[in-house]
């Protein structure tokens, strides 16, 4: 069944004594809450294993914010998947617009990503989404079906119905814009109707494609009232739990 999930992505931010110090307080602060939605923390990997122990996990997923396109070896500098998974984390980012454009992701990489983090039981957050010249020439539709279609379309339908899915308009992180929950809203649908045509309605009806573009405690509520919409991937707003809280509780009790 389709999940509410709101995920925070701490990119390259906190050292390892605030990560804990961040996470130990969100963990703290949900104590005794019931909420309407899972959350997860996307931290960095030097984070994983002291903040997976330090937490609780069952309230709390933990994620690694990427994963190497290589199960093991000769790969200076690279975390494995299996590396990953031994922390007691739960999930990876992939496909991040961040990584894409700055590391030169390739669908094809990011497709063994996937494979490599669903052989060792990680669930992908798998990132879609256009740029600015994208979504101003009309191409968004397009960009972000090739998108799934090239990293994922390969798995089967039990498979896929593993992934959580993160739309993020790329000209809409850090800039200030938004995109309006119409338009969310709008762009959900259509990725859920490329799902269907492929996977058929159930598969479809049942993944949770999560909305990542400055995504904050004054407009999620808004966002996440869409019937498309399953949560956020949240930047910035996840660095603070009094900013990353509204996010959670923005799901109607």
């Amino acid at each position: 069944m389709r999940k509410n999930i709101v995920a925070g992505n701490w990119k390259m931010n906190t050292t390892l004594p605030e990560g804990l110090a961040l996470a130990k307080e969100l963990n703290e602060t949900l104590k005794g809450k019931a909420l309407n939605c899972d959350v997860v923390i996307g931290v960095p990997f030097t984070h994983l294993a002291s903040i997976a122990a330090a937490i609780d996990t069952t309230k709390i997923g933990v994620s690694a914010e990427n994963c190497a396109d290589k199960a093991s070896g000769a790969y200076t500098g690279e975390v494995s998947a299996a590396m990953v998974a031994s922390t007691g984390a739960k999930y990876v980012i992939l496909g991040h617009s961040e990584r894409r454009a700055y590391y030169h992701e390739t669908p094809e990489i990011l497709k063994t990503k996937v494979e490599l983090a669903m052989a060792n039981d990680l669930t992908p957050i798998f990132c879609i989404g256009e740029v600015l010249e994208e979504r101003e020439a009309g191409k968004h539709f397009e960009v972000v079906d090739a998108q799934i279609k090239e990293s994922l379309f390969h798995l089967s339908a039990e498979e896929f119905g593993k992934i959580v899915l993160a739309y993020e308009p790329v000209w809409a992180i850090g800039t200030g814009k938004t995109a309006s929950a119409e338009q969310a809203e709008e762009i959900h649908a259509h990725i859920r109707a490329t799902l269907a045509a492929k996977y058929g309605e159930t598969v479809a009806d049942d993944c949770t494609i999560l909305y990542g573009g400055s995504c904050n405690g004054s407009n999620a509520k808004e966002l996440f009232s869409k019937p498309n919409v399953d949560g956020g991937l949240i930047g910035g707003a996840s660095l603070a739990v009094d900013k990353f809280m509204p996010i959670i509780e923005a799901f109607d009790k």
